[in-house]
């Protein structure tokens, strides 16, 4: 048995393997993809991560699992399919059957950004097609880009990336916007924003890098090309969490209910970056919210 078991290899996952092995916790971290790292793995260039700017996303997910490795980190790979609570016991149930056990539990599984299945969407992922715009927006200043959605985060994005790009096209679906009103008011503030409305993305298009987008009028039955060099597709994200329901409390949305010391409402389960409920999903907060897990992790096995 171990003394802690993290799902999830991400930022998250890996800085508390970092500082579950600096307090001497036997571990495991259990990882479901081939490499390392989370999503940043499949960002082209990170830069805003303090003291690295402009590094790549790749190399910055390898940097996580070099120092997780040189602590002495144990690794497996597999996919969770089911967590259980046995009180002073947790167990970790596999796809192949493998069951593991340890004291106490990080979930550190992540979310996934939805996706619009579009032509070009995988294609483009990094070189030009991003889920966040806080994270890449500052690559296009002075450029055309455009949003795809029409909800909080949608809206937000435009704005956000209305300040320094030189041209916004917010692509949604219906004629109405479902942001909060507060945030319509913004947007409809920004001279460099246009709404297209009652349209849908049909295709991404360019050659090493997003050149332009189709988009289709489905009042007026009409298709379109904007030239872009960016597209920001903010239509909701899915936590990892199929595996944890039942188990641990959720949200309406399927986020893990847990605060700053990312407690659940199971002692001994925790649950670290963007799995859990928060205000802000990036890489320095899933690192940090690795630390704040392991510091919990430590007092609760203390008290067994």
């Amino acid at each position: 048995m171990y003394d802690l078991i993290i799902i999830g290899a991400g930022p998250a996952g890996l800085s508390a393997a970092v500082y579950g092995r600096r307090a001497g916790l036997d571990l495991l971290v259990i990882e479901q993809m081939p490499m390392s790292g989370g999503q940043v793995m499949n960002t082209y260039e990170v830069d805003n991560y303090p003291g690295l700017p402009g590094i790549g996303g790749f190399e910055l997910g390898q940097k996580f699992k070099q120092h997780a490795d040189g602590q002495g980190a144990a690794f497996h790979t597999g996919k969770v399919v089911r967590i259980g609570d046995g009180g002073g016991k947790k167990f970790v149930e596999l796809t192949d059957g493998t069951v593991f056990e340890a004291r106490a539990l990080i979930l550190a599984g992540g979310a996934e950004h939805a996706k619009l299945g579009v032509p070009g969407e995988d294609t483009f992922r990094g070189q030009g097609v991003s889920y966040c715009a806080t994270c890449d927006g500052a690559f296009f200043k002075k450029r055309d880009v455009a949003v795809i959605g029409g909800g909080d985060v949608a809206v937000e994005d435009a704005v956000y990336l209305s300040r320094f790009c030189r041209k916004v096209w917010l692509i949604h679906r219906r004629d109405s916007l479902r942001a909060a009103k507060s945030l319509q008011e913004k947007l409809f503030a920004c001279e460099n924003v246009e709404v297209v409305w009652d349209s849908v993305l049909l295709a991404i298009e360019g050659g090493d890098l997003v050149e332009k987008i189709r988009v289709h009028n489905k009042k007026e039955e009409t298709e379109r090309e904007l030239p872009v060099e960016g597209v920001f597709i903010a239509v909701g994200m899915h936590p990892d969490t199929a595996a944890c329901k039942g188990v641990v409390a959720c949200d309406e949305g399927g986020w893990v209910i847990a605060g700053e010391d990312c407690k659940t409402n199971v002692p001994g389960i925790f649950a670290a970056g963007d799995i859990r409920t928060k205000e802000v999903r990036q890489i320095v907060t899933a690192v940090a919210d690795g630390a704040c897990a392991v510091a919990s992790a430590e007092r609760y096995l203390t008290l067994l």
